[in-house]
């Protein structure tokens, strides 16, 4: 039976091997990830590693004038501090949480030891930080290429994917911050899916009532971004038995 919360709720900690897991079960701690709490800022030194289970975060980038852009977003699939077991001991992103919830967290150093140990918890990661730079990748094109609407509908659906539920708690204006645009654009965009019927918009909740319709407004970069996380790591058999290529 899964317990309320649980570290299982996260898929990378849910797909190691029992073995892997009980080495750092008792150093996971379970943290409250609050709407806006940052946990990590640009050039900071990362202390500990995120495991979001029920909330989901946002990685910005963050210009010297104060303007920032979504860059990617972090959920119950993954983990926050990936620069760690690349090589850097910061970051040069802001990790903001977009989505309240929970989460667990670890302390660096012992993530650095799994890894260094190689076996599932290494190629879990590296499979993870693939799909984290494909994300990464399509958002510039999606922000370059793409109409605000669609940049709203990848938004949507990337973070209803990371969610249980078809509701959301954002202001407009957090939105408009997380995709780099004027709070305007935002609010054309939504009252179109809003008169659309695809969505329903009132005091910063925002509820999609008609998913499939949200999928085909959507551009492709959407399924690129789903598809090589589906890929990589949603179709690990859990406990993490094997490792396909």
């Amino acid at each position: 039976m899964t317990l309320p919360h649980s570290p299982q709720q996260n898929h990378l900690l849910a797909h190691l091997p029992e073995s892997n897991f009980e080495r750092i079960a008792s150093r996971l701690e379970l943290i409250e990830m609050p709407l806006g709490d940052v946990l990590y800022e640009s050039g900071g030194r990362l202390e500990h590693v995120y495991f979001p289970t029920t909330s989901i975060v946002s990685l910005l980038y963050v210009l010297k004038d104060g303007a920032s852009t979504e860059i990617a977003v972090v959920g119950n699939e993954g983990v926050l501090g990936i620069s760690l077991f690349m090589g850097g001991e910061t970051t040069p992103s802001r990790a903001v949480v977009q989505s309240a919830g929970y989460g667990y967290r670890l302390r660096s150093q012992t993530l650095k030891e799994e890894f260094g140990r190689g076996g599932v918890m290494m190629q879990l990661l590296l499979r993870y930080t693939q799909s984290l730079i494909t994300q990464m990748a399509q958002t510039a094109v999606c922000n370059r290429h793409h109409s605000l609407e669609q940049q709203l509908c990848r938004w949507l659906l990337l973070s209803l994917d990371r969610l249980d539920s078809l509701e959301l708690t954002m202001t407009q204006e957090l939105i408009a911050d997380m995709l780099g645009v004027r709070r305007e654009g935002v609010t054309e965009a939504a009252g179109k899916l809003r008169r659309a019927g695809v969505i329903s918009y009132s005091r910063g909740h925002i509820v999609v009532l008609d998913r499939p319709q949200l999928e085909k407004e959507v551009c492709e970069c959407y399924s690129v971004v789903r598809k090589e996380n589906d890929r990589l790591l949603m179709e690990l058999p859990a406990g993490g038995d094997r490792l396909s290529a």
